[in-house]
């Protein structure tokens, strides 16, 4: 059965026929092109389809496509500028190390700034605890952890424009 759904992506506003059993991961990957939102173990284990909805870090390979009728749906896509300026958490994570491999990093980005946009304060044990849903295979956590705190002083210097 095919459904009409109407959401707002990355600030655009999106209407699209799906299929009741698609999820947010696969309508926003296969169907939408945006390929950032990455499907590691498809059982909301690992976090690399880590997107936000309503303000809320979820799994993707977990969210149905139809729950997001009427919501907000945040992807890495969503984040740098129209110009190309990386937001402050993608920029962190570049000057930091927080990047290896990269196939974690969207998730984990998206649930830093999760965490970020309602805490912006937030502790090293409030990062840990934000990403303990996220896996990564490179970089021991450690750098992922520092490019969340350099990031709290990126977005203090870019308050006001879209980044912030």
């Amino acid at each position: 059965m095919a459904t009409k759904i109407s959401f707002i992506l990355n600030g655009d506003k999106i209407s699209y026929e799906i299929k009741d059993h698609w999820t947010l991961s696969y309508l926003l990957r296969e169907e939408m092109g945006l390929i950032g939102t990455k499907e590691g173990c498809g059982n909301g284990e690992c976090g690399a389809c880590t997107v936000i909805v309503d303000k809320l870090a979820v799994n993707s390979c977990l969210y149905l496509a139809i729950d997001i009728d009427d919501k907000i749906v945040e992807t890495i896509e969503g984040l740098a500028s129209t110009d190309g300026t990386l937001h402050p958490l993608q920029q962190s994570f570049v000057d930091n190390g927080g990047i290896q491999c990269g196939f974690c990093s969207p998730g984990m980005i998206m649930s830093s700034k999760a965490l970020l946009d309602e805490n912006p304060d937030a502790d090293r044990e409030e990062i840990k605890h934000a990403l303990a849903g996220n896996i990564c295979r490179c970089t021991g956590y450690i750098q992922i952890f520092e490019s969340v705190e350099a990031a709290k002083e990126l977005a203090v210097e870019d308050k006001g424009g879209k980044n912030g």
